[in-house]
């Protein structure tokens, strides 16, 4: 499975993909709180550029935007193991969530499912002083 992650470019719009414009003040002292920084602003790929700034009039210029992009990798297993601790968070079955989220972060050495892991067994009455130790073991793989 692939999460793709955007920051910008495009946003859908009753269906239809509209890009996400950046713009900025030509005179930065001389306009308003939005325009004094850059903002966004979505528009149709044939509307023309904005001159004003639509709340004070102020002149402003559209600027090229750095559009970033992630693609994320995340195997069918590890959904499945989200959904299953998951499910037992929602059913308050606090010691399963976490044997099962420890299980896996030991595993795929992922320190958020063991930070998760943690957190349940807190939840579910462990000693304190065990999950500091048991924390402590496992920060080798940071």
């Amino acid at each position: 499975m692939f999460i793709i992650l955007y920051s910008c470019f495009f946003v859908s719009i009753w269906g239809l993909a509209m890009p996400i414009y950046e713009y900025e003040s030509l005179y930065p002292d001389r306009g308003c709180e939005r325009c004094a920084n850059r903002f966004e602003i979505i528009q149709g790929i044939n509307e023309k550029p904005l001159a004003l700034c639509p709340d004070c009039g102020a002149k402003i210029r559209k600027v090229i935007s750095w559009c970033r992009a992630a693609i994320v990798e995340i195997s069918d297993e590890y959904v499945q193991v989200e959904k299953e601790v998951g499910k037992y968070e929602d059913s308050g079955m606090w010691s399963h969530a976490a044997e099962l989220a420890d299980k896996h972060s030991e595993k795929i050495k992922d320190k958020g499912m063991k930070m998760r892991a943690l957190d349940n067994y807190k939840k579910a009455g462990y000693e304190l002083g065990m999950l500091e130790k048991h924390a402590k073991n496992d920060n080798d793989w940071q």
